[in-house]
């Protein structure tokens, strides 16, 4: 049994999903779990129609109608006879989402974000399942919700492996049996009290790693619009090159930096029972690819990792103490407590440097709570470059008409807070 994750680009439109079909043809009369993301920027908007309904910045209705109309546009591509079954399933679940914004918000952000963007991967994974039926892939969408367990952290939530392993034996092993696919939505877990909880930004592939774990899956396979793993985003450098096979440590540690094209918590479930991941591209499903498993050898190249839009954030205790444990304690406190994930972080005698994602709204209430008890300064709008497996001459060619404000090296790794002289 193999597990197949379709992310946002992989079903972005009619096309994008009858494509989807044409791959899983080939793998007819096997048994298959497909884990489907949300379409095209659909989290994106659904994350504006939560901010529209807690914040007021916008009128809520204008974006659910936005993202109502973009699906029903799919809808009427793939499904021509618009008395099929899905157009009301699709409807319901519309309904659900109206319900969701008429009246104030009755819990925090987070839970409020949850039971709302959830309904991208929901709606998507849907149309997806009936359009294989329609096209003679016997298949059967399950609600991951009632498979994942999680706890009550709304945006991150923790999984349960212990009882959603019992849960994937006992309700979606005989479903698999009985009709060889199961499709399922990526991203969401759910909670002992019914709530749906998101498993972090991008979590699908996380999504299919925990279900493998689960079941014993024999591999998981991420489609994406790229031919595997390369060792830099094309965005930003020419010529990059595939990455054919990868350790479970070099690929954990590329996705902990930031590579874009795994999830950082999908490796952990899938080495701890050896079970491959290969990265192959839905353009070109024929290319090999890249293999993630257990070989003695480390990446043969350097790999490049750019995040734009970072924050380096400088803390000083006011009396010029030291910071030690007990300052240190306190700052990492409120980090997680604001929710803020250091990238690279530097200690001095007398202060702390922390690269973070420029966040909107938590940033400056962390920086306001910083500065209650210490002086606190930042540089805004830096990159955080990561090369794995560096020399001088890749530090060099990151560093051209760049000033570097932060550099972290180790025996493998080196990290450069930079800022554009330009």
């Amino acid at each position: 049994m193999k597990v197949f994750k379709f992310g946002g680009a992989s079903v972005k439109d009619a096309a994008a999903v009858k494509n989807v079909a044409a791959i899983l043809k080939r793998f007819a009369g096997e048994e298959l779990i497909i884990v489907v993301s949300a379409m095209a920027k659909t989290t994106n908007n659904l994350e504006r129609l939560t901010n529209a309904f807690f914040y007021k910045k916008e009128d809520p209705q204008t974006v659910l109608d936005e993202v109502k109309n973009f699906h029903a546009g799919i809808l009427k591509e793939l499904f021509p006879n618009t008395s099929h079954p899905i157009y009301a399933q699709v409807e319901n679940d519309f309904v659900e989402l109206q319900w969701a914004i008429e009246d104030e918000p009755s819990y925090g952000y987070n839970h409020e974000y949850d039971q709302i963007v959830c309904m991208g991967e929901v709606i998507s994974a849907r149309i997806v399942a009936a359009y294989l039926k329609e096209n003679g892939i016997n298949c059967e969408w399950m609600d991951s919700r009632g498979i994942i367990q999680t706890d009550n952290t709304y945006r991150e939530g923790n999984v349960d492996f212990e009882l959603t392993q019992k849960l994937a034996q006992k309700e979606l092993m005989p479903v698999l049996k009985k009709n060889k696919v199961i499709v399922t939505q990526g991203f969401l877990g759910g909670t002992s009290e019914n709530f749906t909880t998101t498993l972090g930004r991008e979590g699908s592939d996380y999504t299919a790693a925990i279900l493998a774990y689960s079941t014993e899956a024999e591999s998981v396979t991420i489609w994406k619009d790229v031919p595997g793993v390369l060792n830099a985003d094309p965005k930003w450098f020419n010529n990059t090159q595939l990455i054919e096979d990868l350790t479970y440590q070099d690929a954990i540690e590329l996705a902990y930096y930031g590579a874009t094209v795994i999830h950082p918590k999908t490796i952990k479930p899938l080495q701890n029972k050896n079970i491959p991941l290969y990265v192959k591209s839905f353009v070109n499903p024929e290319a090999t690819g890249t293999v993630i498993k257990d070989i003695n050898r480390h990446l043969p190249i350097p790999s490049f990792i750019f995040k734009v839009n970072q924050l380096l954030i400088t803390i000083s205790p006011r009396d010029f103490s030291f910071i030690a444990e007990e300052n240190l304690s306190k700052i990492f406190a409120l980090f997680h407590q604001y929710g803020v994930k250091s990238h690279v972080m530097q200690l001095s005698a007398i202060s702390f440097s922390v690269c973070v994602d420029m966040d909107e709204k938590k940033i400056p209430e962390l920086v306001a709570e910083l500065q209650k008890e210490y002086k606190v300064l930042y540089n805004e709008n830096v990159e955080l470059v990561t090369i794995r497996y560096y020399d001088q001459s890749t530090i060099d060619r990151v560093c051209i008409n760049k000033q570097v404000l932060l550099e972290q090296k180790s025996r493998y790794t080196v990290q450069l807070v930079v800022r554009n002289l330009s």
